[in-house]
């Protein structure tokens, strides 16, 4: 019996240091989009939100699955409807993709800039914004004072986060309770050759209070499944050889 009170009064500690960094959990949705092993590398194994999490990318082939990747995220803050706020200075997501994910376009506000100063800027006070779900800022480069002052915006207004930087001449640290490299990787065929469900290497590269760790999975049936060896690939591997 003390054991268990000893180890519920430690969960609850653990809960109010991560409250008090500004660490707030989804909860059990996050493993309904079946997000599986990931979860394990969280605090309290569930996804973060009410903060930034930054991704990073170096090819343009990362940049289109980091997009894909965040869609799916997305689509579990956005479960219930809500709006999205997506700002850059060079937007490369084509918005129609979206539906891909479960998402409808019409949720989110589309904000295109001509400086990356102006995006954070635009971004900071989007996230201050406690009626929108999630912001998704594009920029190169993130300074860890600019990233201070958005993790500073969403403590007070529980809003998620999510910077996307191609090509930073300069990755440095910043105030992100998490860091994340998307790499595209080949996936099952469907009905026509070449064409397949989205799959991708996930990183999570740093994780504030968890684990970081790599993983391989797709997107299939509206929902992050583990990527696994197909047995028809396997199969034709075997004929091949024979």
């Amino acid at each position: 019996m003390l054991l268990v009170e000893k180890a519920k009064l430690i969960g609850e500690l653990q809960g109010s240091i991560l409250r008090m960094q500004g660490l707030k959990s989804l909860g059990s949705p996050a493993a309904e989009v079946g997000l599986g092993a990931i979860n394990n590398a969280f605090p309290n194994a569930t996804f973060p939100v009410g903060c930034i999490h930054e991704f990073i990318s170096a090819s343009n082939e990362d940049t289109a699955s980091t997009s894909g990747f965040v869609s799916g995220l997305l689509s579990l803050l956005m479960k219930d409807g809500g709006t999205g706020l997506w700002i850059s200075a060079s937007r490369t997501l084509f918005p129609p993709a979206l539906k891909h994910f479960g998402l409808q376009p019409d949720h989110f506000i589309f904000i295109d800039l001509k400086k990356e100063k102006e995006v954070l800027e635009a971004m900071d006070e989007a996230l201050k914004c406690a009626a929108i779900n999630a912001v998704i800022g594009e920029v190169k480069d993130l300074s860890f004072t600019a990233s201070r002052r958005l993790q500073l915006a969403v403590e007070q207004s529980q809003v998620t986060g999510f910077i996307l930087r191609q090509n930073s001449r300069n990755l440095g640290t910043t105030a992100c309770i998490s860091r994340w490299k998307i790499s595209h990787l080949s996936s099952e065929s469907i009905d026509l050759p070449g064409v397949g469900f989205p799959a991708w290497r996930v990183e999570l590269l740093k994780i504030r209070n968890g684990k970081p760790g790599s993983w391989d999975i797709q997107w299939k049936d509206g929902r992050f499944v583990p990527l696994q060896k197909f047995p028809l690939f396997i199969e034709q591997q075997k004929q091949k050889a024979g």
